[in-house]
């Protein structure tokens, strides 16, 4: 009897010690006390940074690759990059999709890396060789795709991945994973550090394979390194495809309401008012959207369109989450312009620094380094005196994090435009002192410093710091547990939206200003023909009219997650 009974409080003891929905590497259950925490996350970190230096490394540089190296025009070659990153980005929905449904993240993650492996392994080859014959062209973008899907899987698997490691249901485990995304940022910003500084000089000096075959060699050691993190994950264990949740709920809801429409019964018409009447009374959470006719006419629905009140409320959240993911969307197009335009200007200047010659690639330097600065100084400075100001959990919302940067992605775009303007008037005065014309003066750099493309790309990478990290945190948190994984990637295909966003506004800018046999603004070989100040001003605008749109919706919502 007592040993029953020994028995009996042991396996309690082990019910309550583990974690309810997660294993280990192994498929066994994940143990609290053991698995996750601070120590896992760490291991995802420093994986962040070789990852990021990997991908960084050559999307900061390859604009001028393309154009220098492969024969694209300006315009053409940043289309080619914005293109590029753009599907790198929007892939992480893929990545996050197949965590959620099917893999764990630390699969998708390693499958993911190994694909990455293989396209840079085919851009290294592609640049030794250094031919621009048509075939070349086919292997540098099959390299570069190749590249895109591993890096979309890793996007979409590793931050939820990280995030995943802490208890949401204790206020110290919500800090800590608030500390962790404000660090995956940090980490991402190291990696970056070296690529634009390292390799992009390699690239430079030394020959384009020397900085594929260092990207390649980072993605190759990050695996071991998430290995070794192994038996301390926990991992979430996979819970059906989200996407068809969301597909099944909006049609179940959409039948319903279609069959409502022409049925003529009304007795039934009724009997279901009464049905209503009571459901509506034992939730208080259903606030009449069409969404709830999903199960209020359940038991009429074909039995493979049923949904559990549950479904629908999930898929509300996700659907409320929307108009905030929109609004980012625009400020991510403002982020393409970093490693597009701003690098071809840089070209054009004096990239001097003393006896120093600063390679133009490199100017993410400044907004790299001044957010590793700013992430510390935020999770250990600003935010606990936030709390101690608001008397919140959270202290600044995330909400309030994302709107912080839409405002400096308005600031940093008339910064960029003024510059600009500048930077054209001295290519006045010299062409005007040369007695030759703007289009001539292209093989030697304008006597104005690069620095001063630095500042917008400060305000940028602040903007970013603020955004990105608050995207985060905010679609991870907010998000139903059997869609996370997806959801954080939304913050990745914002930026994926952005590029193509950027990509289309270029082609449409020069459409409508190439009308009536005008220049168009941003075409030709030479960047001192382009009026990319006018094009900045635009985009200056159009992110005012943004961030008007963002605080209409920010101010209507209402979270789900604790922000008090």
């Amino acid at each position: 009897m007592i040993m029953s009974l020994e028995i009996q409080q042991m396996d309690e003891a082990n019910r309550l010690s583990v974690w309810n929905g997660y294993v280990d590497w192994r498929n066994r259950p994940a143990l609290r006390g053991y698995h996750g925490g601070m120590l896992a996350a760490s291991f995802v970190l420093v994986v962040e940074v070789l990852e990021n230096l990997a991908f960084l490394a050559n999307a900061s540089n390859l604009v001028l690759y393309l154009s220098t190296k492969m024969g694209f025009s300006p315009s053409g070659a940043a289309n080619a990059v914005t293109a590029f990153m753009g599907t790198a980005f929007f892939l992480a929905l893929l990545g996050g999709f197949l965590a959620d449904a099917f893999f764990t993240t630390f699969h998708i993650y390693l499958v993911s890396a190994a694909i990455e492996f293989l396209g840079l392994l085919v851009l290294t080859v592609q640049a030794h060789e250094h031919s621009t014959e048509p075939w070349a062209r086919v292997v540098l973008y099959v390299g570069l795709y190749l590249v895109a899907l591993g890096v979309g899987g890793i996007k979409g698997s590793l931050p939820p991945h990280g995030a995943e490691q802490f208890d949401e249901t204790t206020p110290s485990g919500r800090r800590q994973r608030s500390f962790f995304f404000n660090y995956f940022i940090f980490s991402l910003s190291c990696g970056a550090l070296i690529a634009v500084t390292v390799v992009v000089w390699l690239e430079d000096n030394k020959g384009w394979s020397y900085g594929f075959g260092v990207s390649t060699a980072a993605i190759l050691i990050s695996v071991p390194v998430f290995l070794a993190g192994s038996r301390f994950y926990r991992l979430k264990v996979p819970s059906g495809s989200p996407i068809t949740t969301l597909f099944k709920v909006l049609t179940a809801a959409l039948y319903a309401k279609y069959k409502k429409r022409t049925s003529r019964n009304v007795v039934t018409w009724h009997t279901r008012n009464e049905c209503k009447d009571n459901i509506a009374k034992g939730n208080g959470e259903r606030d009449g959207s069409f969404l709830d006719e999903a199960v209020r006419e359940r038991d009429s629905l074909p039995r493979p369109l049923r949904c559990t009140e549950e479904q629908v409320k999930d898929v509300k959240i996700v659907i409320k989450t929307l108009p905030i993911f929109m609004s980012t969307i625009m400020l991510n197009c403002c982020l393409a312009q970093l490693s597009t335009f701003s690098i071809q200007q840089a070209s054009t200047m004096n990239t001097k620094l003393g006896s120093l010659t600063v390679p133009p690639a490199a100017l993410p330097v400044f907004p790299v380094v001044f957010t590793m600065i700013l992430a510390p100084t935020y999770n250990h400075l600003l935010l606990p005196l936030a709390r101690k100001t608001t008397k919140t959990e959270t202290g600044v919302t995330h909400l309030q994090r994302i709107g912080t940067g839409l405002v400096l992605s308005v600031v940093a775009m008339a910064v960029a435009a003024l510059v600009e303007a500048k930077r054209k008037l001295v290519v006045k005065e010299v062409t005007c002192c040369s007695r030759i014309n703007a289009s001539s003066y292209s093989s030697s750099p304008l006597p104005i410093t690069f620095l001063w493309i630095a500042l917008q790309y400060v305000f940028l990478g602040s903007a970013d710091l603020f955004t990105l990290a608050g995207m985060m945190e905010f679609f991870f948190t907010e998000a139903p547990s059997t869609m996370r994984s997806l959801a954080t990637s939304l913050s990745w295909t914002s930026l994926a939206m952005g590029y193509y966003l950027s990509s289309v506004l270029v082609s449409a800018v020069n459409f409508f200003t190439g009308l009536n046999q005008d220049t168009p603004w941003l075409l030709g070989k030479n960047l001192n023909e382009y009026h990319l100040e006018r094009f900045y001003w635009l985009m200056c605008v159009l992110s005012g009219i943004n961030f008007l749109n963002y605080l209409f919706w920010a101010r209507r919502y209402a979270y789900r997650s604790n922000q008090s």
